[in-house]
């Protein structure tokens, strides 16, 4: 008896810390997210990453409930099932909101790779960014093996660097994060417009669904799911507030207005800049090109999956790249650092809201619906 509860407790907290390495990538990493969707709304961005992350830790917790509870572990065959008699609609509609998040999400890496590369070097933003474009075309063909597993182990350290650099700014600098309170106090935002802010966040954010499901297999009964949500919920909330609370220590110099990479800036201003500076920076970085690598591949995998022959499928099932996947690598690359150009802190504010809309009708509303249609699946 103990032992299964101690195999079940590991695979719950598993779960919980996939969330928390899907949701952490370079655009978090930098610090440009919670800038763009929290920090510009005033004080109130102190609780409105752990409303953001409650909203998702309950339709996660529903996702994951259902996928457990019907045995659909794969995106397309828990659409069909979800979706029921809508299914050839909104399947569709689904796939196509996933294909433009991962045009998106590879190109907010690039853009990440490119400004931490930029702001350290001196670089112009463009050469930058086709010097992260050209490493992650050469990853994407021949290393993307390399990459799922050090994934997840970078994730860990650049968590851990976050950590080791926010801490000592928060308690060193405390006089900042007071100064940079009190200036949101003095031109306060509307708690409305913070709020939809977070519900934009945390939208965009549903779209994650594809990549859950297939986690759902692990849990003994479907209301698992709950637990490991709940554990998700604190995991990405505390550092939400950490990484808030270290970007507020020089909130209020006039310089930040100007920076891309908030956490880069307050590394460079805080506590150990000399030493932490260039760790920080390349742990951003490996975090941007891991991200935009996985994405990279599983677009040529999609694509490919479509045009290859048997023959040349049993070839790339070995990694030995061939021309029709170097080929879709590298439209997928060009379009990537063409749509970078706009800028991180553009694409992380434009382009993840219009993903958030897009959710809107295909996500969010068939969901409440289907929670209230089936009293939260508990009748067909």
């Amino acid at each position: 008896m103990n032992t299964k509860r101690k195999t079940s407790g590991a695979l719950i907290m598993g779960v919980a810390f996939i969330w928390f390495t899907t949701h952490f990538g370079g655009g978090f990493a930098s610090g440009a997210q919670l800038f763009s969707y929290y920090l510009r709304y005033g004080i109130w961005c102190l609780i409105m990453p752990v409303i953001a992350m409650a909203y998702n830790a309950f339709f996660f917790t529903y996702c994951l409930r259902y996928a457990r509870k019907h045995e659909v572990y794969d995106y397309r065959s828990y659409n069909n099932s979800f979706y029921g008699k809508f299914a050839p609609v909104f399947s569709n509609l689904f796939e196509f909101l996933y294909i433009v998040v991962m045009c998106v999400a590879p190109a907010v890496a690039f853009a990440t790779g490119g400004a931490t590369l930029s702001a350290v070097t001196g670089l112009p933003y463009l050469v930058c960014t086709l010097i992260i474009g050209v490493f992650i075309f050469v990853v994407a063909i021949f290393g993307t093996d390399i990459v799922r597993k050090v994934s997840s182990v970078l994730s860990i350290v650049i968590i851990a660097g976050l950590v080791a650099v926010c801490i000592p700014n928060i308690i060193v600098n405390a006089d900042g994060i007071r100064a940079s309170a009190a200036a949101m106090q003095a031109a306060p935002v509307p708690f409305g417009k913070a709020l939809y802010s977070a519900f934009l966040y945390g939208t965009f954010q549903l779209c994650n669904v594809a990549v859950f499901v297939q986690h759902g297999r692990v849990y003994e009964e479907p209301n698992d799911a709950g637990k490991s949500m709940l554990a998700g919920w604190v995991l990405n909330s505390a550092l939400m507030v950490m990484v808030v609370l270290g970007i507020m220590t020089v909130y209020a110099r006039p310089e930040m207005a100007e920076q891309s990479v908030p956490t880069l800036f307050m590394v460079q201003q805080g506590v150990g800049g000399g030493v932490l500076t260039p760790v920080i920076s390349i742990l951003i970085i490996l975090g941007a090109v891991t991200t935009a690598v996985n994405m990279v591949a599983a677009m040529v995998k999609r694509v490919g999956n479509a045009i290859e022959t048997p023959e040349e499928k049993e070839l790339t099932e070995q990694g030995k790249p061939i021309r029709k996947t170097i080929l879709i690598a590298l439209v997928c690359c060009l379009a990537d650092f063409g749509i970078a150009q706009f800028g991180l802190l553009t694409l992380i504010q434009k382009a993840y809201s219009f993903i958030a809309y897009l959710a809107i009708p295909v996500i969010l509303i068939p969901y409440v619906i289907h929670m209230i249609v089936t009293r939260f699946d508990t009748r067909e």
